[in-house]
């Protein structure tokens, strides 16, 4: 699983989103990622942590699933402005 894969299924699900991704040990299992979407507004951090985890489902779940860590920070673009 690369940074671009991660940044392409998010993006499948969610067009509008900006999304960063960082590989946070080196070995590619354990990511960051950013993700700023108009779809976010008027959902809390569970809905939107759960939308973003509906586009990697089968890469996270599972023993064999190559993703054994991501952190998320979602955003609205408003609350990516804000200072």
């Amino acid at each position: 699983m690369t940074i671009d894969d991660i940044r392409a299924r998010i993006r499948a699900l969610l067009p509008d989103a900006e999304v960063s991704v960082t590989d946070t040990t080196g070995t590619g299992d354990h990511f960051d990622a950013t993700v700023v979407s108009a779809a976010f507004a008027g959902k809390g951090p569970v809905e939107r942590h759960q939308l973003v985890y509906a586009a990697l489902k089968d890469v996270i779940m599972g023993p064999a699933a190559p993703i054994h860590a991501l952190a998320l920070k979602t955003e609205t673009p408003d609350e990516r402005k804000s200072p």
